[in-house]
């Protein structure tokens, strides 16, 4: 029994030292299965207990459960050191100077098309009028006959028309919208409404088959052409500025009746960017409204004029280039 003990008490010195002295998980792995494992050195000093009285087994057994905590513990203990060193370590070697600045990432920017889009709402919107969306494929009816635009009407022929299988087509304009919008409200009503219009044009500097239009449409009892072009007048000081020259034009539009067209001076032209007039009593018929109860008018632009006066931009095309040089400008 003696020397047993004797043994263990060895045991627990050398592995209690060695676990002190390791510098690596791995190492540290090594000594339990040396120390403690199956055929470790611990295992083999117990075989040695066959040998021992009943009497001795219980003292040297306590003695190596005692032995076998102490060695456990201290690899325990070894280890979360060890642990602790390489958290330390990688910290210390991944410092991060929260001083340094950081990556800097390009800050988008609004296109100049969406900037005036914002700006012509919160006029209006400012006015009292509310914002009115619709589809942009539409039917002959509310793109054509409900504005007094029958289907042998020569009016036609000025809005070259996209067609779409099954009778439908790519709006021309958003007075559509202005329809839509008369069917389901009743007067008064005040409303602007924005989109994506389509049209057979020839590209140039000045014309796009694809553009942005902005119309609006007001509805009460006793408007009158005056209230039209104070409106419109007052939209256009508070886009461009006071100093900027206005004409009002007489022109034809089926829908409305009288109408006119409006100018601004550019680069020392007069530039068309608006239509305009009032309300034709067919359109208020066709939408439920008695035309001598209640007048209106509708005016309507084409954004990308308006980005171009606004910008001196010379060309339309340049706002669907897509060229970072000129967008980075605005």
């Amino acid at each position: 029994m003696t020397s047993i003990q004797e043994q263990l008490k060895e045991l627990n010195t050398t592995a209690v030292n060695a676990i002190a002295s390791t510098d690596s998980l791995e190492q540290l792995e090594q000594l339990r299965v040396k120390y403690l494992g199956k055929k470790g050195q611990l295992s083999q000093i117990l075989r040695g207990m066959g040998k021992l009285s009943a009497e001795e087994r219980p003292i040297v057994g306590s003695q190596a459960n005692v032995v076998k905590e102490e060695v456990q513990t201290s690899l325990e203990q070894r280890k979360q050191d060890l642990l602790q060193a390489e958290i330390e370590a990688q910290i210390k070697a991944e410092t991060l100077d929260v001083t340094m600045p950081g990556v800097r990432r390009p800050l988008g920017r609004v296109h100049p098309l969406n900037g005036v889009v914002d700006r012509v709402l919160d006029i209006f919107v400012g006015l009292g009028y509310t914002v009115a969306t619709g589809p942009q494929i539409e039917t002959d009816y509310y793109n054509f006959e409900a504005l007094n635009t029958p289907p042998d009407h020569p009016a036609r022929d000025m809005q070259d028309t996209f067609y779409l299988p099954g009778g439908n087509l790519l709006r021309t304009h958003t007075s559509s919208v202005q329809i839509r919008y008369m069917e389901n409200n009743e007067p008064p009503i005040r409303i602007i409404a924005p989109g994506r219009v389509y049209r057979r044009d020839t590209v140039d500097a000045t014309h796009s088959a694809v553009f942005n239009q902005v119309e609006i449409l007001a509805i009460d009892r006793g408007l009158k052409f005056t209230d039209l072009k104070g409106t419109i007048k007052v939209f256009l000081q508070r886009m461009f500025g006071n100093e900027l020259p206005v004409q009002f034009r007489t022109s034809y539009f089926p829908f409305t009746e009288p109408s006119a067209e409006v100018d601004v001076q550019w680069q020392g032209k007069w530039l068309e960017v608006m239509g305009c007039g009032m309300v034709d009593p067919n359109v208020l018929q066709a939408v439920g409204y008695d035309p001598e109860v209640y007048t209106g008018f509708a005016a309507g632009f084409g954004v990308e004029r308006f980005a171009m006066v606004l910008h001196q931009i010379d060309d339309i095309r340049r706002l669907y280039n897509s060229d970072l040089r000129f967008l980075r400008q605005f």
